[in-house]
């Protein structure tokens, strides 16, 4: 009899699988890779040291809300003598594609030839004009998500680990030379990749979401729809994914330069 875990990107999807009918283990990956200090040993003392100080420091939750919210969830692919199966369930934005790369590498350091590993990955759909999130879908679609899954090969894994050891390297240029569509199984990672290049600073210091909270303070947007507002704008013009927690984060740095 299979046992399944299946990773999922979040509270909201966690939500929805609950009422799926699917069975298995549920593990919600709460973390924000895209944004804070990095090591490219997931799941290492110095990769939780980086992420406690960031997490504490930048965004003042405590060591203790931070293990229990996130490491001990991360921590249970570590038993995966339990599983035979992992899905992967993530979505199309630069948030889930770079926090998908960093659960394939922390899977390939636990990898075993008895487990089979999947991916569902949204984002087009035939039909559909928008990019499509997990949370766009009801609970009865999931059961066509998960018979729709990708099958995932140590190879495969082994290039989300490359791609991920390249995003926590953070070169500007290696990353624009770097070829992320080489891999089809993982479709949407050059475009959350080429997104991730907007957030380098021009040489005034600025990156795309500096100039765009610039650009709607100018306008006149109150401070208190004015992370909304970015919300409203990423969703059209982009595919960074962010919460309001980035955007406030964004918001306190400008302030901190004086520039808001």
């Amino acid at each position: 009899m299979d046992k399944t875990l299946h990773i999922l990107n979040g509270d909201s999807t966690a939500a929805i699988f609950a009422n799926s009918g699917l069975s298995g283990e549920i593990l919600v990956w709460r973390e924000m890779l895209c944004e804070g200090p990095l090591h490219k040993n997931v799941g290492s003392d110095a990769f939780w040291i980086k992420r406690y100080g960031f997490f504490e420091d930048s965004l003042k939750v405590d060591r203790l809300s931070y293990f229990d919210s996130s490491i001990k969830e991360i921590l249970k692919i570590e038993d995966n003598d339990l599983y035979n199966e992992v899905v992967l369930w993530f979505e199309y934005d630069l948030f889930c594609q770079v926090n998908l790369l960093a659960a394939c590498s922390f899977l390939l350091k636990n990898y075993r030839k008895d487990i089979r590993y999947y991916l569902v990955c949204t984002g087009k759909e035939k039909g559909k004009e928008e990019l499509q999130s997990l949370s766009d879908y009801p609970a009865e679609n999931y059961k066509d998500l998960y018979k729709n899954r990708i099958k995932l090969t140590r190879n495969d894994l082994l290039f989300a680990q490359q791609c991920w050891e390249l995003y926590v390297e953070n070169d500007q240029k290696t990353l624009k030379e770097f070829d992320f569509n080489q891999n089809k199984k993982f479709r949407y990672l050059q475009a959350a990749i080429d997104q991730h290049l907007m957030r380098f600073p021009d040489k005034d210091g600025l990156d795309e979401i500096d100039r765009k909270i610039i650009e709607l303070t100018k306008e006149g947007i109150d401070e208190e729809i004015l992370v909304k507002e970015l919300l409203i704008w990423q969703k059209r013009e982009s595919v960074y994914g962010f919460g309001d927690l980035q955007y406030v984060h964004k918001i306190k740095k400008l302030k901190e330069k004086g520039i808001l």
